[in-house]
């Protein structure tokens, strides 16, 4: 077998002013028929002011005119994927799986980072608080009307015993190291709508991983949700919520899993 030589440099780097790179991060956006408000999300991304971003879109073969926007900005992504799936959350994990990022965030499809410095301020958060998780404020807004707010999800300083009356952070505005991600693993989709609670339960309460809260507005939501659309829906959410609750050793989960929904009542009053 004939092998190639490899050819070893011994010469030592002079430039003393080189700077290290700049923390990476992955955004996992999620896809499926979502041509209507797909461009917005993408270039929210592209306006960020952070050098090292990472965008992986990873679609469930949608039969509109999602591809043909994916392909517009092909440009801007690092990858993408068209390919039938179990749903968001195993979407989700495919785009964990691919990522390379130092920081994973999700962005969902119709929403938008608010502002060209959202991940730079995140990112600083990272490297001066030195926690594992970073998230910040949510304002859900009208799908057709983004300046028009509906309900705020204003965050607060994390406390580990916030989950002990059903608080959780904001989910499109949690970023996580990935090395956490390898060690804990990606989204129980056994949880459906609930897997989002599920995954910061396990991360911020079961495994105690240090989170730091940033007081700026870093997504900006369209109105909408499979587990808000009526009551059925909201009791089977809320019942997950509860099983999310046992799974990860939350006190009395079945007195705070009533808590939960009425913590967010607040959220209606600006």
């Amino acid at each position: 077998m004939k092998h190639t030589a490899i050819k070893i440099s011994t010469t030592l780097p002079y430039d003393l002013n080189l700077q290290p790179e700049p923390m990476k991060v992955t955004i996992i956006t999620v896809t499926f028929n979502s041509e209507k408000y797909l461009e917005d999300c993408i270039k929210s991304v592209i306006k960020q002011d952070h050098p090292n971003i990472e965008h992986i879109i990873i679609d469930g073969k949608s039969t509109d005119k999602t591809m043909s926007i994916i392909k517009k900005y092909e440009d801007h992504l690092t990858t993408w994927v068209s390919e039938t799936d179990r749903g968001m959350y195993d979407a989700i994990n495919k785009g964990m799986a691919l990522a390379s990022g130092d920081v994973i965030g999700i962005l969902n499809s119709d929403d938008m980072l608010q502002t060209d410095d959202v991940i730079s301020h995140i990112v600083r958060t990272f490297e001066t608080k030195h926690v594992g998780a970073v998230y910040g404020d949510l304002d859900y807004v009208f799908a057709e009307e983004v300046d028009k707010v509906f309900r705020i999800w204003k965050g607060k300083p994390f406390k580990r015993s916030l989950f002990n009356i059903g608080w959780m952070p904001a989910h499109p505005t949690f970023y996580i190291k990935r090395k956490l991600v390898e060690e804990f693993g990606g989204y129980e989709t056994h949880y459906f709508s609930a897997a989002d609670y599920e995954f910061m339960a396990r991360y911020l309460f079961y495994h105690s991983v240090s989170a730091a809260y940033i007081p700026k507005l870093i997504v900006k939501m369209r109105l909408g949700g499979q587990s808000n659309k009526s009551l059925q829906q909201r009791l089977r959410a809320n019942r997950r919520d509860f099983l999310a609750m046992k799974k990860n050793k939350i006190p009395f989960a079945f007195f705070v899993s009533i808590l939960k929904p009425l913590s967010k009542v607040h959220q209606f009053y600006k």
